[in-house]
């Protein structure tokens, strides 16, 4: 952090947006969660602002445009002082939350954008994603059309979600990517493999989403199905129920000991190993953890001061290895299902 308190910022790929070295995930705040809080939410949203946050991170999947149609009145009131990035591609039927549809082609992402763009009341979006990766279409098709958007002003930076390395360089030909967002936590690290390497040899920087595990590693909840809501989609991913989340909460006992010996939160833990990959992979990296509540916040902000030693990185490492459970049930829309 600076010394006014806010943290710093970083550029988003070579010629990508400069941003605060976290961002926030907004999707909870209309959407997957639970019953959302919109004065909270709001709060939220100018709290983050004032402690540095300038990305924010949305979908045109999160609530059919709920999300996107929230988030417009703060946009357009700092308009100059955020990064707008949201994403098109993945559709999540109403009344099947279970199923993800995708599609790349380039008149779904045309009208896509129009969408967006008429939801968020913007002349041009920041940062946009490809969400998830539409096999039966080929990236550089994708990409092109999104190329196509940037040189027509719609769009002024492109972004990748849940690729493989492989994707991320045939994409990359075509246009500039500035940043690739993937799941990255103590308890998810498959981009490590290939992903990272691949992001750092074309300085594309990275974004990862649930670096809190979906909230799992701050220890706000053992067992999703006896816990949380209905509602919740956490409910269906096998990580968090059952034999799965009695043998991952115990898994969260080194962090504990790191928190205590910092005088932090787990949450804070967890989230200043991933702000230490920028150092560690050379290269950026950007989480945009979500929450709703101010306070939340500014925890999640003040993680960027906690640099974690060799010792207590070294203890933290084993964590991934032993996580029972994948991160969906179907891992065939992510790019571990691919690499």
């Amino acid at each position: 952090m600076t010394q006014n308190g806010t943290i710093s910022t970083v550029r988003l790929g070579a010629t990508g947006p400069e941003v605060g070295v976290q961002g926030l995930g907004c999707m909870g705040m209309s959407f997957a969660y639970g019953p959302p809080d919109a004065e909270a939410s709001r709060a939220t949203l100018e709290r983050a602002l004032e402690l540095g946050v300038t990305l924010y991170d949305t979908a045109d999947a999160y609530g059919e445009g709920d999300n996107e149609r929230f988030l417009s009145p703060f946009f357009k009131a700092h308009r100059d002082r955020v990064v707008i990035a949201t994403k098109f591609a993945l559709h999540i039927p109403p009344d099947d939350p279970t199923r993800r549809d995708i599609r790349n082609d380039p008149p779904y992402i045309r009208r896509a954008v129009e969408a967006s763009l008429k939801r968020l009341d913007v002349d041009a979006i920041d940062l946009y994603y490809m969400h998830r990766r539409d096999v039966n279409v080929p990236i550089e098709e994708s990409v092109g059309t999104m190329a196509e958007l940037v040189r027509e002003g719609k769009v002024k930076h492109l972004g990748l979600s849940e690729v493989t390395a492989p994707e991320l360089r045939a994409a990359h030909a075509v246009h500039p990517i500035a940043a690739v967002q993937s799941e990255w936590s103590l308890f998810s690290r498959d981009i490590e493999a290939h992903v990272v390497p691949a992001a750092r040899e074309l300085g594309v920087a990275l974004v990862p989403y649930s670096p809190l595990g979906r909230g799992f590693l701050t220890g706000s909840f053992t067992d999703a199905e006896k816990e949380l809501t209905a509602d919740d989609f956490r409910r269906r991913q096998p990580r968090f129920t059952g034999d799965n989340a009695t043998a991952n909460a115990a898994l969260l006992d080194p962090v504990r000991t790191v928190a205590e010996t910092h005088g932090a939160t787990l949450g804070q833990i967890a989230l200043a190993w991933v702000q230490r990959r920028a150092a560690a992979d050379g290269l950026t990296v950007v989480p945009i953890p979500g929450t709703r509540t101010p306070q939340r916040v500014e925890e999640n902000t003040a993680a960027t001061r906690i640099v974690l030693t060799p010792q207590e990185t070294a203890l933290l490492e084993p964590i991934a290895r032993r996580v029972a459970g994948s991160r969906y049930a179907d891992m065939t829309f992510t790019s571990a299902g691919r690499e």
